[in-house]
């Protein structure tokens, strides 16, 4: 029920409305708070103010914040689609998410609400005179929040769109991702084990895999007596035919007659999402080194900074858990999950790079010193991928440089000399 809970949760992040809907209704109440002061016993300590000052405050208030609105609207717009034309369009969930922009966003349209609603209640005399000194206070204190997220708001929309604040966002996202599958391989399920000489689920519909709800598995596989083994992971293709997970009814039971219920628990959709899919991180920062490698664009300084933040993903996922205590028990017994494929990660992270960046010597340097620096990692699945990958990324330089320096240069980056 807690994935459950987050997976909606993030997905609601993802919609600009939901946080101008939230201030809005906020703002109302705060309309209310000045009339609820009245009856209060610091009332009576309220100063009075000229009626023409309050109902002028509100009025410049609703004319200033509905220009703002419409501003921040269009930064903000124009800020997600340079992302998606500097990047790729995989990162709008990244941007469209930000926290500052949204909060920004909500809070002016939060004040342009509450000074027109104060307005139709102070105009029709719904407040007496301690309350319109209440109303004064409260919109003297909406201006100055007004004022202090405009000015934080500017620096962020500033940076919003750029590659940098980008890539940050990116690596952050997938680096919450696979600490989780560094502490919980396989989420709290037991391993895979053995041969699968299970039934086998297959979907019902075309997407990828968004997230699997283990628990349900297990509270369904405890009930009937099965054994369920997941063969589609958050981030796999899944579409009809393909097999989603296999299950076996312990006693000889008729597994099949769960086939439903199992493939319930697995939340296909038309796009891969970030929060249990790390690998989609290491995609789309490949996809941004790639477009940045590109003819038109040619700009390796990307790439290069690509490539440092996939080292740094990559090395604290072969490190161990955080302590102990830390690493996930496993809670659902009668489940199995595989771990993440290191080969796919390292595919993930290398090939569009070693492809699009074979002919560019600063590239292949680098992407070699750092296949070589993973290479040395103790994790012995990590040193086989980037060994591998580090011999491949050799191969297609050789075959796309031609110059005797670059290919020297890349040769001695990858440890093998200039023969």
């Amino acid at each position: 029920m807690i994935d459950r809970i987050r997976f909606y949760y993030n997905r609601l992040t993802e919609r600009l409305w939901v946080r101008p809907l939230a201030m809005c209704l906020f703002s109302i109440a705060a309309a209310f708070l000045a009339k609820g002061f009245e009856g209060t016993a610091l009332a009576r300590w309220a100063p009075t103010f000229e009626p023409d000052s309050i109902e002028k405050l509100l009025t410049i208030l609703s004319g200033g914040m509905l220009v703002i609105a419409t501003f921040a609207v269009g930064s903000m717009v124009a800020a997600y689609s340079s992302a998606a034309n500097q990047a790729t369009p995989r990162t709008f969930a990244l941007i469209v998410s930000d926290g500052a922009s949204q909060n920004a966003l909500s809070i002016f349209v939060g004040a342009f609400i509450f000074s027109l609603v104060s307005l139709l209640f102070y105009g029709n005399g719904f407040y007496t005179e301690k309350g319109e000194s209440a109303l004064l206070g409260i919109t003297v204190l909406v201006i100055a929040v007004v004022i202090l997220t405009f000015v934080r708001w500017v620096d962020s929309i500033a940076r919003l769109g750029l590659l940098g604040t980008i890539i940050r966002k990116a690596e952050t996202k997938t680096s919450e991702g696979l600490t989780e599958r560094r502490n919980a391989p396989t989420l709290g399920c037991a391993p895979v084990v053995g041969a699968d000489d299970g039934w086998a689920v297959l979907g019902d519909s075309v997407g990828w895999v968004q997230q699997v709800a283990t628990a349900d598995l297990q509270d369904l596989a405890s009930r009937y007596g099965l054994r369920v083994r997941v063969h589609a992971i958050a981030g796999d293709f899944a579409g009809p035919g393909g097999t989603l997970a296999t299950v076996r009814a312990e006693g000889g039971g008729d597994a099949r007659a769960h086939a439903d219920a199992v493939r319930a628990a697995f939340r296909v959709g038309d796009r891969r999402t970030f929060d249990e899919d790390p690998r989609f991180g290491l995609v789309v920062l490949s996809e941004v080194a790639g477009k940045a490698l590109s003819p038109g664009i040619n700009d390796p300084g990307t790439a290069i900074e690509v490539i440092g933040a996939h080292v740094r993903l990559l090395s604290e996922w072969a490190g161990p858990p955080d302590t102990d205590a830390d690493r996930s028990p496993i809670v659902h017994d009668r489940v199995e999950m595989p771990e993440l494929s290191v080969e796919g990660m390292f595919e993930d992270a290398f090939v569009t790079i070693a492809r699009d960046g074979a002919g560019t010597v600063e590239v292949m340097v680098r992407l070699l010193e750092a296949l070589v620096s993973l290479a040395t990692l103790a994790c012995p699945r990590v040193r086989a991928a980037a060994r591998d990958h580090a011999l491949q990324a050799l191969a297609r330089a050789e075959a796309a440089m031609d110059h005797p320096e670059d290919l020297h240069r890349v040769r001695e980056a990858a440890g093998v000399g200039s023969g």
